[in-house]
């Protein structure tokens, strides 16, 4: 097995068919709890095609939400997506976001900061851009129990293949949200709160479910297209003998994510 590649998300349309069709209902769930006030100038760090956004136009009533990410092809596709008069789209990275933007009443980074090279260094850069008394959120997937479908799929995959460890962002990232992200944020903000937001995450057929693995968008399909054939189809059998598929076909499964907030303090 070759050594693990950096994690590539570039084409929308498949993270969309794979993870993405999951970030609206855990976005809506995420703004509700979050509570912001309307009218504010928002930050979206991080915003990927842009599902965060779009949710805080349909809940937040803002006066004005930028988004920011390192991908062009998914600022291509938000860009496209998002047609609202008070969002604007520009490329950084959550370490270092770009001159220029101003303050923000408040700023938020969906499924995002378990990904980030320096996460401390992007929750200051997040403090730096916020007015004082501004509100500051955040949420990731818990890929180390939470996540059901991908859980199911690494499990299969390290039976099969032991380095297959390198890849599973639940080894990668073990406590991130339910331990780390509480005191990444409790180091800049204040009144600092966090919660888990489960949704369903139901697929139609195993077809549904698997053939997004193959897109190649994030580790897991990474991997999988890293196999030879015969190895795939391993894989695959060995997944499907896993899944809760009900007489009918369907799987169903849920998706826990953890959540983080807090205010500026000054």
């Amino acid at each position: 097995m070759p050594a693990r590649p950096p994690d590539h998300w570039v084409n929308a349309d498949l993270y969309q068919a794979y993870v993405g069709r999951w970030s609206a209902p855990v976005a809506r769930e995420f703004l509700a709890w979050l509570g912001a006030p309307p009218g504010g100038r928002w930050l979206d760090v991080g915003c990927g095609p842009g599902t965060l956004v779009q949710a805080i136009l349909e809940q937040a009533d803002p006066r004005e939400v930028i988004g920011v990410d390192p991908s062009e092809g998914f600022l291509n596709a938000a860009r496209g997506r998002v047609a609202d008069r008070r969002v604007s789209f520009t490329q950084g990275t959550a370490e270092r976001l770009p001159d220029g933007l101003g303050s923000f009443d408040a700023i938020v980074s969906g499924l995002v900061l378990n990904f980030v090279a320096d996460p401390a260094a992007a929750v200051r850069e997040m403090a730096g851009a916020m007015v004082a008394g501004g509100l500051v959120g955040a949420y990731v997937w818990d890929y180390a129990e939470g996540m059901q479908l991908m859980r199911h799929f690494w499990d299969a995959a390290a039976q099969l293949d032991p380095a297959a460890a390198s890849f599973d962002e639940g080894r990668r990232f073990p406590g991130f949200g339910s331990e780390r992200l509480p005191r990444l944020f409790a180091a800049e903000f204040a009144e600092v709160e966090a919660t888990a937001i489960v949704i369903d995450t139901p697929f139609a057929s195993f077809d549904d479910y698997w053939r997004p693995f193959l897109g190649g968008q994030g580790p897991a399909p990474t991997y999988a297209v890293s196999l030879d054939e015969q190895a795939r189809a391993r894989l695959r059998n060995a997944v499907r003998s896993r899944l809760p598929i009900a007489a009918g076909g369907s799987i169903a499964l849920t998706a826990r994510a953890w959540a983080v907030k807090g205010r500026r303090s000054g």
